[in-house]
């Protein structure tokens, strides 16, 4: 019996550089023929960042004719300000939300809502659910938060988010399969019936890797650890080319196990990415053409 493929996903990042915006161009148009369900633009704190991902939505829905997911954060700004971004979006044609309370701005240790803003990520998905006319994705935690004190305190604030209009979570990436289908098994037990789709990184470097984990709470497996230094201290393709069997593996230990789903974060290079998608079957769906 033929095994159906997953549905895929793409997150980029806004460009701050040209080489970088060349990069971002590159990287949607190498896999935009994969016809992924979506892709999502991230977003940080401050004018600047808002606008180079309002752009970068836009651009990658009109040139590449994706459905794309903004990114939005309750971080620095006000509610009125915070709401015309989704106005903003809407106008654009832009119909899906990814929200986010966000992470505290660069040099504060925690995150402080801003007096006139949204106070919490429940707050922003009711405000934008008002509206009717967006579909609202949210982020979900397989191991705890770094602001939180456990994995059922995340589960049931997810609950509270799918409960305010979210209609899907998108998790932290993560190294060990048991780890998302625990954590997906707490929130069934919870009464979550919506998706929740497994964020997948492929390991662009080790190093970079480890510093992401270790800032967004992702435990690092001793495994892991050994098999890197190894590829590593071995030089050459070895650490590129053991990144792609762990991924590849993860993703398809999650697709036996009934995941329909994966989310890829691509950190803007598509390479990896493609040849995960490869080797689980997936294939490029439709000829790229882009609108001018």
């Amino acid at each position: 019996m033929t095994r159906a493929a997953p549905k895929i996903s793409f997150e980029f990042f806004p460009p701050k550089t040209l080489d970088a915006s060349f990069r971002l161009w590159e990287t949607a148009r190498a896999l935009a023929p994969l016809a992924p369900d979506f892709v999502s633009v991230t977003y940080g704190a401050g004018g600047t960042t808002r606008q180079l991902t309002h752009e970068a939505v836009t651009t990658i829905n009109r040139q590449f004719g994706l459905n794309v997911a903004a990114h939005l954060t309750c971080v620095e700004a006000t509610r009125e300000e915070t709401m015309k971004i989704v106005k903003d979006y809407a106008d654009a044609g832009i119909t899906e939300i990814v929200a986010l309370r966000g992470d505290a701005p660069k040099g504060a240790e925690r995150f402080t809502p801003h007096p006139e803003g949204f106070a919490n990520a429940i707050e922003l998905i009711e405000a934008i659910a008002d509206r009717g006319d967006m579909t609202i994705r949210v982020g979900a935690y397989p191991e705890p938060h770094p602001d939180s004190p456990s994995t059922d305190a995340d589960v049931a604030w997810l609950k509270r988010k799918i409960d305010a209009g979210a209609t899907s979570a998108i998790t932290q990436f993560f190294f060990d399969a048991e780890t998302f289908f625990r954590f997906r098994d707490k929130c069934a037990a919870a009464g979550i019936e919506a998706p929740i789709i497994p964020g997948i990184l492929p390991i662009q470097g080790w190093a970079g890797a480890r510093r992401f984990a270790q800032s967004c709470g992702t435990s690092i497996p001793q495994w892991a650890e050994d098999a890197f230094a190894a590829a590593i201290r071995d030089g050459g393709d070895r650490e590129r080319l053991l990144a792609t069997a762990i991924c590849a593996e993860l993703c398809d230990k999650l697709i036996e196990g009934g995941i329909d789903r994966l989310h890829f974060y691509t950190l803007n290079r598509p390479e990896m990415t493609r040849d995960v998608c490869a080797a689980l079957g997936i294939q490029p769906q439709r000829e790229l053409e882009a609108v001018a």
